[in-house]
C-alpha cells in the first residue's frame, strides 16, 4: 500500500529543492541566483481514520484535505459507561 489517499487518490508529487545565493535586490544586492537543484518528493498528509462508508465502518488512510472538507464522516469510538463520582462526605 503506497502513500496514497484511499478516497481521492492524492499521492506524492515530484519537484525540486532550490539552493539560492546572492543578496536580494530589495536588500541592496544584485539579486538572487539559483545555484543548485535537487529532486525531492512532496508527500500528502495521510491520517489513518475510522470512517462510515455505505453503513459500514472501515479504517482508511485519508489525506487531511478530505477529512477537513467533510467528504467522510468519522466514527466516534465507543466509550464505556461513565464512572460514578465519589460523593463528598461531611463530618
Amino acid at each position: 500500500m503506497g502513500a496514497e489517499c484511499q478516497l481521492c487518490g492524492r499521492k506524492k508529487s515530484l519537484g525540486y529543492k532550490l539552493v539560492r545565493r546572492g543578496l536580494a535586490k530589495r536588500k541592496g544586492g544584485v539579486g538572487q541566483h539559483i545555484s543548485g537543484r535537487t529532486r525531492r518528493e512532496f508527500k500528502p498528509n495521510l491520517q489513518s481514520a475510522r470512517v462510515m462508508i455505505n453503513g459500514t465502518v472501515r479504517r482508511l488512510r485519508i489525506c487531511t484535505r478530505c477529512l477537513r472538507s467533510g467528504k467522510v464522516t468519522k466514527v466516534v469510538s465507543r466509550t464505556s459507561a461513565p464512572r460514578p463520582q465519589p460523593t463528598a462526605q461531611t463530618g
